[in-house]
């Protein structure tokens, strides 16, 4: 399978991933594929993050979460929650080879987050091509 995102796809990601979390108060979005290759990110500009641990990390993180899943009888969990004293970590599939990691902090509702996680989800699954050849 070859995953292909042109120069066009990957502007409109960024744009997205900026309207919908960056623009509302999230610190960091990154999409990275299910190996933990960092698509996109953005940042509200104060990111300090060490962007390619944090998305080695996160696909290791889902990847195990995935097989607790199945050990418990679970097709799969879609998404995966961490709360820090100041920072958290939202992760959730975006398709089968896609992953949205989203950092903030705990000004940020989790409602509203979750609704608009599900709704660059959307926007993301309408923009990412994927070539099965």
């Amino acid at each position: 399978m070859n995953l292909a995102l042109g120069e066009e796809q990957l502007d409109k990601i960024s744009d997205t991933l900026k309207t919908f979390l960056i623009d509302i108060g999230v610190d960091t979005a990154i999409l990275i594929d299910t190996a933990g290759n960092i698509i996109t990110s953005v940042d509200n500009g104060n990111s300090s993050h060490d962007m390619y641990s944090l998305a080695a990390l996160a696909a290791a993180n889902f990847s195990a979460m995935c097989s607790m899943a199945k050990i418990v009888g679970e097709e799969e969990f879609s998404l995966l929650f961490h709360k820090g004293q100041k920072e958290n970590i939202y992760l959730s599939a975006v398709s089968d080879n896609f992953l949205l990691c989203v950092i903030f902090n705990n000004e940020m509702p989790l409602g509203l987050l979750r609704l608009k996680v599900t709704k660059v989800i959307g926007e993301l699954l309408g923009v990412l091509v994927v070539d099965v050849s």
